[in-house]
């Protein structure tokens, strides 16, 4: 994979960090890995620098007459659109959901944009917009505005869809970098389901059972951790790049280090499976409606027992700890005793998975 430093065309353009750049945009920058990571750092992120955004969260926290509003945005590409477990619709909301749910927030609005290509199915555009809208009834949010525009045929991929949302935060506001020493480090339910999901449909692969996406909306079940406990400091939704990547995220933000035990991750056997005659790390799967949480260790127990309690979070299970070596990095104890580095996904492991 060749890179080249590039002059900028405009003459007046001025970045404060100079970077390495590849000539053209990769899949792999939108995967969620190193290369997402340096495109919004190092292009992205100067332009728009503010104390929001620098925050670099699953949504913005924005003060407001007194009160603290959750706002996020994100796009859904998916292919196929339709796949075990959910589509591109109930995919758009949940996934905006729990973006604000990662801020602390109790989801309230959502828009929705869709740009389709002509050409695309009128039944299949129903039964998506249908999926969104029971999706939006389950989780309580109401969508209030919207969008609408169409591509020449060729020139799209069937339907993408963006969703923003608001949300209201009436506790703590939950932030990346407040991972401490000492934390637990909890994951809500077993890894790798939606990308494995996604993934099979597309290539046409069978493992001898249909494994399907674990979509779904969180706000609830981290409505029943916080009033469980006040001390989960924070929290993030492993999806693009999957639980590697984010706990790297998490490392980096907060200056710490994390260490994992390999026993403890729960990998369902029909991924491990799947993972193995592909050649994939489960760690770097797409998941989306798991989410990691990092609360002191003694508060863990009280936690896990709310969690467990609640659908979306009855096989949450501790994965490792924070520790002061290491700082910035993630490490895993393996099951025969060793350990190594879990670094951040370095290319495009599962290209259009959310």
């Amino acid at each position: 994979m060749s890179s080249t430093t590039l002059e900028p065309d405009n003459p007046t353009f001025t970045c404060p960090v100079p970077f390495q750049r590849h000539s053209t945009i990769l899949l792999a920058h939108g995967g969620g890995g190193i290369l997402t990571r340096n495109l919004v750092r190092d292009l992205f992120a100067p332009s728009f620098t503010n104390n929001f955004l620098n925050e670099l969260h699953d949504g913005a926290m924005i003060p407001l007459n007194g009160h603290t509003l959750a706002f996020s945005t994100d796009s859904f590409v998916v292919n196929p659109v339709i796949f075990p477990g959910g589509t591109i619709g109930d995919l758009a909301v949940n996934g905006t959901v729990n973006d604000l749910a990662m801020c602390g927030a109790t989801p309230l609005y959502l828009s929705a944009s869709f740009i389709l290509e002509e050409g695309f199915p009128m039944e299949q555009l129903q039964h998506i917009v249908a999926s969104m809208g029971a999706a939006a009834a389950a989780a309580d949010v109401i969508i209030v505005t919207g969008d609408t525009k169409v591509v020449e045929r060729g020139k799209g991929d069937g339907v993408y869809i963006t969703t923003s949302g608001i949300g209201r935060i009436d506790g703590t506001a939950i932030r990346p970098d407040n991972a401490a020493v000492g934390d637990a480090i909890i994951v809500s339910g077993p890894i790798g389901l939606h990308g494995i999901a996604v993934l099979s449909v597309r290539e046409g692969l069978e493992f001898g059972t249909t494994i399907e996406s674990d979509t779904a909306p969180l706000h609830t079940l981290v409505q029943a951790m916080l009033q469980t406990s006040r001390e989960v400091y924070v929290l993030r939704d492993p999806t693009r790049g999957g639980v590697a990547t984010a706990l790297n995220e998490i490392a980096q933000s907060s200056g710490i280090g994390i260490l994992l035990r390999e026993e403890a991750l729960p990998v369902p056997h029909e991924v491990r499976a799947a993972c193995e005659i592909l050649g994939l790390d489960p760690l770097y799967v797409a998941n989306e409606g798991k989410l990691l949480a990092f609360v002191p260790d003694r508060e863990a127990d009280r936690v896990l027992a709310a969690m467990h309690s609640h659908p979306h979070g009855k096989e949450a299970t501790v994965i490792g700890r924070v520790t002061d070596e290491h700082p910035g990095m993630v490490l895993m104890k393996t099951r025969i005793g060793g350990t190594r580095v879990v670094d951040m996904l370095s290319g495009e492991q599962l290209p259009r998975i959310c």
